[in-house]
């Protein structure tokens, strides 16, 4: 292991929050895997990490934990906002796609469609 003052230069703050140093990783990637209990091994396959970084990016969670969770806390619902806004704006704009007219010649696709979406159990 390092010390700690040099795996805080391998931690740095950018418009993203919390980042490992070389790379567009955040903190809060890193602290997803470990809020699920993922081993480190995992965890540095997954996010395409050296040992190096793995190891600097935990231990800052480690060393900061109350600062790092607090912010994590804060990425995650702003994250949720921004998936139920999207989620609603895509809702409205689908059901505008739904009440158009079909396009003229689309008859037959249609129809194919709605015969596997009825095979399948999906029908509106």
């Amino acid at each position: 292991m390092t010390s700690t003052s040099n795996e805080r230069s391998k931690i740095i703050r950018t418009e993203r929050g919390l980042t490992i140093a070389g790379t567009r990783i955040t903190i809060y990637d890193v602290m997803d895997y470990v809020t699920a209990q993922y081993p480190a091994r995992y965890t540095r396959n997954m996010l395409n990490l050296t040992d190096e970084q793995i190891n600097a990016a935990l231990s800052y969670i480690e060393a900061n934990r109350a600062q790092v969770e607090a912010e994590y806390k804060k990425v995650l619902q702003e994250a949720e906002e921004i998936r139920q806004y999207w989620e609603e704006r895509n809702r409205e704009r689908l059901a505008q796609i739904r009440a158009l007219p079909p396009k003229p010649g689309q008859e037959a696709v249609r129809a194919k469609l709605q015969a596997w979406k009825d095979r399948l159990g999906m029908s509106e």
